[in-house]
């Protein structure tokens, strides 16, 4: 790629800047030179760009600021250094040389007085300066920041030009209104001439007599934004900044709360007048507020962002590694490699970050391609960390706590602004992750109507807003994974899935998998593991040789990897494997319902078409992760292990503690059922200790039917447990 200029066409030199009318006048032949005639490949592309926007009546032309430093470098220098002088001039040179393209004439009598003025818009790839680090030497220059727009006004109108009258002697003018966030100042006297002529009859105008005539003023577009820093770029403990956008005419209704965007624009200040700030016996007024005037969004999806260029080496690695014959196994290892174990819990995140493929129906139904992860389980089994691990490796992650967290702050809230009394949304944790993972870590600690609010953005992906006269719809295409402990803090296998978890089973079927992790105790297994986290603490890598080969893939290539998989990568199932799949869930479906007849009550964890649309996308994951196009019958196998080690494990569980058991089993527990109505009336308790001495430990009994009768008794309210199974009270008959 090359800039070339026209043949025997040399930029002109600019003057240095005094204000005078020369200089302005070389400056603006030296902007029409740029659109008319540079090229890029032999294309006069500006000149093509800007008669095609004519064409259209979009009145704007999208400069790249590469393309003026290739061309001119001291005008480029001229633009950055005074932005606020110089733009005016390029949009008025756009403008000359839009009215010489549409109207084929330049005679400014043949065109129109009402040929609207251009806009020009600036993209760059110039380095990013971050929010905390404009300070006041950046004023009135052009910067490019990055971040996510948390909030947007609705559209109002701007004044450019205004036309006043005077209300006692109709005297009327027009004045120009500077951009910006400033007020407009009307003369505080008439300009009338008889208020200056001593011999003029008339009488003289009041103070302050001026009034804006709004049906022959000059409008235009306006749009008020706030940029807040993201969650990567905040330091630890830091609270993340915000600032206040402006953008007007194309630049208006771009973007929505939650979209990652990088802006180009004027770093301004303006007074808030509303303010005043008491120092001492004096009222001073506040210091000036800086905002950014937009000249140019760039989102992340159509940005020169490094982040979404990938290089052909990169590629190359990229491929390679997909070709890795045990790359699944490789890439579940890397997750959190200095956590012991969990192998299915990791491979099922390496899913959940792959994400399955988006589908969009015909009739513009959208089925969702996120997998949402829920591990329940015991404190002390690493469930946290998995979480901060995700966060970190994930491209796009908001990671919060679910009793620091309302439904607001997940969802979306609407603020009034403070100067405009108008309202406005704010985005939360699920809008800011949008495309990315929200990690919700103590998710059993929410409140039910904090829960119940993510109901529609975990299945829907969207967030429907109708509060203060705001009716809208926002994006929340993430991915969620929860951790959560059981309801008695620790799991009691002793009790249902249903009763140790306190979640309904409308939040529960929107997980597609839930894993339940168990502290169980096991001497080689607590061998193992007290060996690993003693290598890790000691950072023995002689003896740590698994660890090493465990985190083979480094943090940031699994991160550009997802993001490669998720841009490239859309895999569909095959007929062979979308058989496979519906026949294995009607057989589920037909075990669930035969084993639910057997308990004569329902599963707490629901078996729902949802939960095969899950196995779906599991599957389709599993493709993307090797760049596959199509999802085999292999895929489908791992998929149906994953679900059934997780899911199927948990409605398993509750199955298994529901007393599906051998006839001889049901015997010896009726028999000891009968032995516990008998020793134990009404009204009665004893020590669970006491039972377990008199009937198992005499070999009446085993431990196992004991409990279960146990548990069949408490269920039908029969007895009641007391100081967590240590006393045994029966209240009914």
């Amino acid at each position: 790629m090359s800039y070339d200029r026209v043949d025997n066409y040399s930029a002109p030199a600019i003057a240095p800047s005094d204000g005078g009318d020369d200089s302005h006048n070389e400056i603006l032949k030296s902007f029409k030179s740029f659109i008319l005639e540079f090229r890029l490949n032999n294309q006069f592309i500006y000149r093509d760009q800007l008669r095609e926007n004519l064409l259209i009546k979009n009145y704007f032309l999208k400069v790249n600021n590469e393309h003026l430093i290739g061309f001119n470098e001291e005008l480029n220098k001229k633009l950055h250094d005074d932005p606020t002088e110089m733009i005016p001039i390029f949009e008025n040179a756009i403008t000359e040389i839009g009215k010489r393209i549409a109207y084929l004439s330049t005679d400014e009598n043949e065109v129109p007085s009402n040929f609207p003025q251009c806009q020009l818009i600036l993209y760059s790839i110039a380095n990013k300066t971050s929010i905390r680090d404009l300070d006041s030497e950046n004023i009135s220059k052009i910067v490019r920041v990055s971040g996510i727009i948390i909030s947007s006004s609705v559209l109002s109108s701007r004044a450019t030009k205004v036309q006043i009258i005077c209300r006692n002697c109709k005297h009327t003018m027009k004045m120009s209104v500077s951009p910006g966030f400033g007020n407009l100042q009307l003369p505080k006297k008439c300009q009338g001439s008889h208020n200056f002529d001593d011999n003029s009859t008339q009488q003289k105008c009041p103070n302050e007599p001026y009034t804006i005539v709004h049906d022959k003023s000059t409008f235009i577009d306006q749009q008020i934004l706030k940029l807040q820093e993201t969650p990567d770029m905040v330091p630890v403990g830091e609270m993340p900044r915000t600032i206040l956008l402006q953008s007007d005419r194309y630049l208006t209704n771009q973007v929505v709360p939650g979209t990652r965007v990088t802006i180009i624009g004027i770093y301004s200040i303006f007074e808030n007048t509303g303010k005043k700030v008491r120092n001492g016996n004096v009222n001073t007024v506040a210091l000036r507020n800086p905002y950014l005037k937009i000249l140019g969004i760039q989102t992340d999806i159509e940005s020169n962002n490094s982040n979404l260029i990938f290089t052909e080496e990169e590629e190359e690695e990229f491929i390679k590694l997909s070709r890795l014959p045990n790359l699944y196994e490789v890439f579940s290892s890397s997750i959190a490699p200095s956590i012991y174990g969990n192998n299915d819990i990791k491979k099922a995140i390496t899913c959940l970050l792959m994400g399955g493929s988006k589908k969009i129906l015909p009739d513009n139904m959208r089925l969702r391609g996120d997998i949402n992860v829920l591990l329940l389980g015991d404190p002390g089994t690493a469930k946290s960390q998995l979480l901060k691990f995700v966060e970190k490796v994930s491209p796009i992650s908001v990671y919060t706590s679910g009793k620091g967290s309302s439904a607001a702050g997940l969802t979306a809230s609407v603020q009034r602004d403070s100067v405009t009394r108008d309202f406005y949304l704010e985005g939360g944790a699920m809008v800011l992750a949008d495309g990315g993972v929200v990690c919700i870590d103590e998710f059993d600690k929410m409140r039910d109507e904090d829960r119940v609010a993510i109901h529609e953005a975990m299945e829907q992906q969207t967030i429907s807003i109708a509060k203060a006269g705001i009716t809208t719809v926002l994006n929340s295409r993430t991915s969620v994974l929860a951790a959560a402990n059981p309801i008695f803090g620790r799991y009691d296998d002793l009790k249902s899935p249903g009763e140790n978890i306190d979640f309904q089973s409308t939040i529960l079927s929107r997980f597609d998998m839930i894993f339940i992790v168990k502290d169980d105790h096991n001497e080689n297994r607590d061998i193992s593991i007290a060996q690993h986290v003693m290598n890790v603490h000691t950072g023995n890598s002689s003896a740590n040789t698994n660890h090493n080969e465990e985190g083979e893939i480094p943090i940031e290539t699994m991160r550009r990897y997802i993001q490669y998989c998720k841009n490239k990568c859309a895999p569909r199932l095959t007929p062979e494997a979308a058989e496979r799949l519906s026949s294995h869930f009607v057989s589920i479906r037909k075990k669930l319902q035969l084993n639910e007849a057997d308990m004569n009550e329902r599963s707490s964890i629901p078996i729902t078409v949802r939960q095969l649309e899950a196995i779906i996308r599991i599957t389709e994951s599993l493709a993307k992760l090797v760049l596959s196009p199509i999802a085999t019958e292999d895929h489908v196998e791992e998929a149906i292990r994953l679900f059934t080690a997780s899911t199927m494990n948990a409605v398993d569980q509750g199955i298994n503690n529901g007393m599906v058991t051998n006839s001889e089993l049901n015997k010896e527990i009726e028999k000891v059922e009968q032995e516990l109505r008998r020793r134990l009336p009404i009204g009665w308790s004893t020590a669970y200790r006491t039972l377990r001495r008199e009937l198992v430990e005499s070999g009446k009994a085993s431990a196992n039917a004991l409990d279960k009768a146990l548990l069949i008794m408490e269920r039908h309210e029969i007895i009641r447990f007391r100081h967590q199974r240590q006393n045994i009270l029966r209240v009914g008959v």
